[in-house]
């Protein structure tokens, strides 16, 4: 089957939450045993992936300083991460796939997503980006800050709707010639189309789990799994009555979205992503990231068809 895996912020962190470069390097190559386990059984595998954590400390470097460099633009940032976050996964699923005596390629493509220049997230920024401050920055770089209470200001930027994944030519041709890809991490370069034709990169961030999707749908994946931290989506989450999703059609988990069950930034997008997916008609899992194997079997996580 070809499948495509979305995976989450703990795939780059270690336990106990820790992001610097050596707990990546660690824990990159913890999730991909996992991802190797799939290669070896015959699977295509597609990887895309978040960068949250990584954006925000490029832009906490930039803003330390912004005396002395400008501020790189945050289409630059996001190409920076993808770019790092690719070798790192890339070298880690080389190992991985060596261990079971495989030498199936690993490519990581620098991608880019286009959104529509007029999406009203342009006009309301909404997505917090980067660590919190205590003051705002000493100077007016054009940016939107917003004061969070007590953990101090944040800077917001736009979450655009992902439309179309502009790379995927050079992701259907590498693996349909047998790689495994890595692409549109962290939603991919944000994008628009100007009028003559020309495009561009904008200050925005996309949903990875949203672009996730649109993706699996580009390459005709058989399955979606979104791999988090959990290994079911549920509702009445963290109350007494919670009750973890095993197999549901779509029509019944939009339902309990519509009724506010998945919260906004953590559960919610994935579980929208996940019913994009399905209501197209393919299969989709959320799990955590040591099932994925089981969760592709359909022996493990909350597996959402259409229905």
């Amino acid at each position: 089957m070809r499948i495509l895996i979305a995976l989450g912020g703990n795939a780059l962190s270690s336990p106990d939450g820790r992001s610097g470069p050596r707990e990546q390097v660690d824990a990159a190559r913890r999730a991909m045993v996992h991802v190797a386990r799939l290669v070896a059984a015959g699977h295509e595998v597609v990887l895309t992936h978040g960068n949250g954590p990584q954006v925000g400390d490029l832009l906490a470097q930039g803003e330390i300083a912004a005396a002395q460099v400008p501020p790189v633009p945050l289409d630059w940032r996001d190409a920076e991460t993808q770019g790092a976050i690719g070798y790192v996964l890339l070298s880690a699923l080389a190992s991985s796939l060596a261990a079971y005596g495989r030498q199936t390629p690993v490519a990581a493509l620098v991608t880019r997503t286009l959104v529509d220049a007029s999406d009203p997230g342009f006009r309301h920024p909404t997505k917090p980006v980067g660590r919190y401050r205590r003051q705002l920055p000493a100077m007016d770089h054009g940016q939107v800050w917003e004061n969070m209470g007590p953990r101090g200001w944040r800077r917001l930027v736009a979450s655009p709707e992902p439309l179309e994944i502009l790379d995927i030519g050079a992701i259907r041709t590498l693996v349909g010639a047998g790689y495994v890809v890595i692409a549109a991490g962290g939603g991919g370069i944000p994008t628009v189309r100007d009028d003559d034709g020309q495009t561009r990169g904008v200050e925005a961030v996309i949903d990875k789990d949203l672009t996730a999707a649109l993706l699996a749908r580009q390459i005709g994946a058989d399955i979606l799994v979104i791999a988090t931290d959990v290994e079911n989506a549920a509702v009445g989450f963290g109350s007494p009555g919670q009750r973890d999703l095993a197999h549901v059609t779509a029509t019944e988990l939009r339902a309990y979205a519509a009724a506010g069950e998945f919260a906004e930034g953590s559960m919610r997008p994935k579980v929208e992503a996940a019913l994009r997916f399905a209501e197209a008609g393919g299969r989709a899992v959320i799990t955590s990231l040591a099932r994925i194997t089981d969760a592709v079997d359909g022996r493990a996580g909350t597996v959402v068809e259409a229905g």
